[in-house]
């Protein structure tokens, strides 16, 4: 039995979802590729990074072990411009060694093996698991985090203990679709203003 909050989560639900538009990271559902470009947007704008993976990375290497056999300049020119670059294309080449050394280059479907690997943490398994395995869970970025507190569901800042909390909220079935509609709510109002405008004008304040 999930826990009842103000306003409830179907309201909130029926609020989000006319509002939705596809988030760009949403293309890539291939576990290799969900978890490649989650790590690649980390402060990076989501548009940046669909562009890097679709039109250099993934047509150069679309696998752990394509990814090992890539020289170290190969492979920061194949991220170039994603924000941080030189550090992620280490990490990358890092993360790909790992799942080809421990899990004969096929990514783990299991929260406890995917956060096994360099870079990897709750909220990146969580998009893994949701995006490519269809597995329910809440992955808690930025935009989730900042629209759970105003709305009154939580009062917490972490992630992971946002997530938590989350899952007492909202039902299971439903978990996958936080991020989902979440995030297409917050990139759409950006500021704080714009989502309180937003949601008075469908009573959730």
């Amino acid at each position: 039995m999930s826990k009842k909050v103000s306003p409830p989560v179907q309201q909130v639900f029926d609020a989000f979802i006319p509002e939705y538009t596809q988030i760009p990271l949403e293309v890539f559902t291939k576990p290799f590729e969900v978890l490649v470009s989650t790590m690649l947007s980390a402060r990076t704008r989501d548009e940046v990074t669909k562009k890097v993976c679709e039109q250099k990375l993934f047509k150069k290497a679309k696998t752990p072990e394509q990814i090992v056999k890539l020289s170290a300049r190969e492979l920061e020119n194949l991220v170039y411009p994603v924000s941080f670059y030189r550090n992620k294309s280490k990490a990358l080449k890092k993360l790909a060694q790992s799942i080809n050394d421990d899990f004969h280059g096929k990514v783990p479907q299991t929260r406890e093996e995917l956060i096994t690997l360099p870079g990897v943490g709750n909220k990146t398994a969580s998009l893994v698991l949701a995006r490519a395995f269809g597995v329910p869970a809440i992955a808690v970025d930025t935009h989730v985090n900042r629209i759970s507190n105003m709305l009154g569901w939580v009062n917490e800042t972490d992630p992971d203990k946002v997530s938590a909390l989350l899952q007492e909220i909202v039902p299971k079935n439903q978990w996958i679709d936080v991020n989902k509609y979440f995030v297409s709510v917050g990139q759409k109002y950006r500021s704080k203003k714009q989502l309180k405008e937003f949601f008075k004008s469908k009573a959730l304040l």
